[in-house]
């Protein structure tokens, strides 16, 4: 099934690419092409990619375009979440010159960044491939990007851990200081159970654990997800083996550090799922240009 937009995804796009072109624009918009383009030019220009990575965020792209000129066209030409290499055009963008010159930065502010998750992303799911481990986003994302971003993760490959604070329950452990502070003497597990007693229905309860005596103590509440915060691989298989022991249907989640490096053999420990921040906090952009042809036409 092609990856599609979700309409919270689309909203947030919108909002997003005319916040966007609103920062470039201004209130005189493009002077330069006012001055030199004639409104009338019509033209096409081709978006290639200029090293290997995963594509992301061609709906965006038409988002910018149609914000600008609602006659412009943009043909696809690859899908986002496949492979690209250097030289692959991978959509040619009809419209006015003008149009098409006021939306070049844009565009390719969206479609780098966003592609540069997604190749960061598959980065990580190529390095566990075979083990049953997926991999999470987190919430360490641009402000007022990340529906966009968990998009890109999806195209990616990678799996959408909660998109808030409102649809999911991580008790962190700020929380449980926070938390025992009114109940100094009340164990992790009461505050789990606490949690539940709280929660709407339908909501999965995670906690997080720094050591085995945590997570042994946090089993006996019977949570969704626990968390294994920052444990080495092998304190990892130990923690596996606990849960498969105490409380198999508990799923484990590995986060804290996680690198390509060492992604492979925390998955290898034997968690079902592992979170890592990078893949959308330290993701580089991925090369994009607008390839200009060297002529153009009129409109009929």
């Amino acid at each position: 099934m092609a990856l599609a937009l979700t309409v919270e995804e689309q909203q947030s796009a919108e909002r997003l690419v005319a916040l966007a072109l609103a920062e470039d624009l201004g209130a005189a918009g493009d002077i330069t092409s006012r001055a030199l383009i004639d409104e009338s030019r019509q033209g096409v220009v081709n978006l290639v990619v200029r090293r290997d990575g995963v594509l992301a965020g061609l709906p965006v792209a038409e988002i910018v375009l149609r914000q600008l000129d609602r006659a412009a066209r943009v043909k696809t030409l690859v899908s986002d979440g496949e492979r690209v290499g250097p030289g692959k055009v991978v959509a040619e963008v009809h419209g006015s010159w003008r149009s098409l010159l006021a939306a070049e930065r844009t565009v390719l502010n969206f479609l780098m960044h966003l592609s540069g998750i997604a190749t960061r992303t598959r980065q990580f799911v190529d390095a566990i491939a075979g083990t049953k481990a997926v991999i999470l986003d987190t919430r360490k994302t641009l402000p007022g990007w990340r529906l966009l971003e968990k998009y890109a993760v999806r195209a990616g490959g990678g799996t959408n851990l909660r998109i808030g604070l409102f649809d999911g329950c991580l008790i962190k452990d700020n929380h449980l200081a926070a938390w025992q502070e009114d109940h100094p003497r009340e164990s992790i597990a009461a505050a789990i159970a606490a949690a539940r007693n709280a929660v709407p229905a339908g909501i999965p309860i995670e906690v997080e654990v720094d050591t085995l005596s945590q997570l042994r103590e946090a089993l006996t509440a019977r949570p969704d997800i626990v968390l294994l915060d920052n444990m080495e691989p092998a304190t990892i298989a130990q923690a596996v083996e606990i849960r498969d022991q105490q409380a198999p249907h508990v799923l484990l989640e590995a986060s804290g550090g996680v690198t390509l490096e060492t992604v492979r053999s925390i998955a290898s420990a034997g968690v079902d799922r592992i979170s890592v921040g990078a893949i959308t906090h330290s993701a580089s952009a991925l090369d994009m240009a607008f390839d200009w042809p060297e002529t153009t036409t009129k409109p009929q």
